[in-house]
């Protein structure tokens, strides 16, 4: 029997492999009948910006070593990538709070 707790975890887990595999290409988001309606495509597209704000703060620090960028666009790319970042988690924090919620609510 599952806690809510490893519940969570598992869910985190596979929306975190769900957007790997859609990052190296191995399972494309497919649309659902109503755009914007489902919860699940709309936390995978933030994963997505998440995943591609990281990747251009690399770029940038990349760039900065070969001389192609300054260290004001560093910054200012890693502070995009924490802003993303922190978001993410605060939302994740709230869906498992709000799961721990309807767990504790009487049938």
């Amino acid at each position: 029997m599952s806690t809510p707790f490893s519940a969570a975890t598992n869910a985190y887990g596979n929306i975190s492999r769900l957007v790997s595999d859609q990052a190296s290409g191995k399972a494309p988001l497919q649309q659902t009948e109503a755009p914007g309606a489902d919860f699940g495509q709309l936390l995978a597209d933030q994963l997505q910006n998440v995943v591609e704000a990281g990747k251009a703060s690399d770029q940038a620090s990349m760039d900065m070593v070969n001389g192609k960028s300054s260290v004001v666009d560093v910054v200012t790319a890693l502070a995009e990538t924490e802003s993303t970042m922190e978001t993410m988690v605060t939302v994740r924090d709230r869906v498992i709070s709000a799961y721990e919620e309807i767990m504790r609510m009487p049938i």
